[in-house]
């Protein structure tokens, strides 16, 4: 029989850990399947795949669009309708590459979940990670931002990435793609000769031949793995979790994600993946606009990271960063649009507003808007749903008072999640309306 003192204290321990989790989960109810048709009417309609249609209007049933046009589409008898007039309606914003539901807040370790010990860890997985009860996506979607890939951090083969719908009550409800990709981490490739870097130099370099031998150890490893296993004939074949998350890369249903900015990352990341002939997606990219060639060539899209930031070396433009879209666009160069790294998870709600600065250094407004919409579901292969306003996509649509890529104007006031009506509401309003009170006297 258990000691008295020792069950209270258990008692008193699994109570202090419901107490803490529900300091961390917002009380939003996801929304409700659709059970009837429902028309946006009167709005100028962004398709993203075609012309903009002025007083358009959409039709969506059982979470799918079944009409897209003027004033030939035709309503269904009994439909919601919903007077979207001087309003502008979208197909809903992607953020790649983001730490959603993996952190809630960083300087309280017992919530932030993005990465598992070691550098080998492909076997890690981000959906079973992911907190749907977070408190941060529902801030996102106020900003119009619908779907997030969560990935995995840390190490070098850090894991497998999942793609999200921000609105469900479990990650079975919000999943689009499970195990949507393997995420490597190309190491630091240079010697740093600075006043701050305590390594020796020559550590330093050896160093960085240790992260590259045990990247291709990884890759051997893991393909002799699926050879192995595709040629077993006896059934008594031995599991291994991290070479196991990898044979969905060797039978290229999945691409690998490598995180790259720097040029000679970013070469030594391309000979990997045409040495063993994977489809590779560039994260990062910093230094991408040196090699729009060899991207071209290899068919290798960008994930741009951060454009908001400044050069890292001196010698750059101090826009290096803020031009790259443009830049990327002439040179024929697959990207999209993300705002990443540590703090993915709460700065994803500024993605809107990245594409509004590509703008301002010369993109054109249609493919700014493609590269947070259409752009980024063709990169992580969901374009058969989601990304622009066709019929027979799931009817993921934000309709804004504004332009959504303005910060001055973005304004969200409907979302539906495949068809689902969002609630907009999110912890930022309800901070806001409760200190509006207080000042009011």
């Amino acid at each position: 029989m258990f000691d008295k003192r020792f069950s209270i204290a258990i008692f008193g321990f699994i109570l202090s850990i419901v107490a803490v989790s529900s300091l961390f989960a917002h009380d939003i109810v996801p929304g409700k399947k659709q059970t009837k048709a429902i028309a946006l009417t009167g709005g100028t309609i962004y398709t993203v795949s075609d012309p903009v249609i002025p007083n358009g209007t959409i039709v969506f049933d059982k979470g799918k669009i079944v009409a897209v046009g003027g004033s030939e589409v035709r309503i269904p008898a009994g439909a919601e309708v919903i007077d979207v007039s001087g309003k502008n309606v979208y197909p809903g914003l992607i953020i790649t590459n983001s730490t959603l539901g993996l952190v809630e807040i960083e300087q309280a370790r017992a919530t932030v979940d993005v990465s598992e010990v070691g550098d080998i860890n492909p076997d890690a997985r981000a959906d079973v990670a992911y907190n749907p009860d977070s408190d941060v996506p529902p801030t996102i979607r106020s900003n119009g931002v619908t779907t997030a890939q969560i990935v995995p951090q840390g190490g070098l083969l850090s894991g497998t990435s999942a793609i999200i719908n921000l609105d469900g009550w479990t990650v079975e409800d919000a999943g689009l793609v499970r195990q949507a990709g393997i995420h490597l981490n190309w190491p630091w490739m240079k010697v740093i000769k600075a006043w701050w870097m305590p390594t020796p130099e020559e550590e330093q370099q050896k160093n960085i031949g240790k992260n590259l031998k045990a990247i291709e150890k990884a890759f051997e490893d893991s393909k002799q793995y699926w050879l192995a296993k595709k040629g077993n004939q006896t059934g008594d074949f031995k599991i291994d979790a991290r070479w196991e998350a990898m044979v969905p890369l060797w039978e290229g249903k999945v691409p690998l994600y490598v995180d790259a900015g720097e040029y000679k990352q970013i070469e030594a990341a391309v000979a990997l993946a045409k040495k063993y002939n994977l489809r590779m997606i560039l994260v990062g990219g910093d230094d991408a606009w040196m090699l729009t060639d060899l991207l071209k060539a290899n068919n290798i899209p960008v994930i741009l990271k951060r454009v908001h930031s400044m050069a890292d070396r001196e010698e750059d433009d101090f826009d290096t960063y803020l031009k790259l879209p443009k830049v990327l666009l002439v040179a024929g160069v697959k990207f999209c649009l993300s705002n990443t790294g540590f703090f993915g998870h709460w700065d994803a709600r500024n993605l809107p507003f990245l594409a509004g600065t590509s703008v301002a250094y010369g993109m054109d407004k249609a493919n700014a808007l493609r590269s947070i919409t259409l752009w980024p579901a063709e990169i992580i292969g969901i374009s058969d749903r989601m990304g622009s306003l066709e019929v027979g996509k799931d009817a993921t649509i934000v309709v804004s008072s504004g332009d959504i890529m303005d910060a001055l104007t973005n304004d969200i006031v409907y979302e539906f999640i495949q068809g689902k009506k969002v609630d907009l509401d999110d912890k930022h309003k309800r901070l806001y309306r409760k200190y509006m009170e207080k000042y009011k006297n």
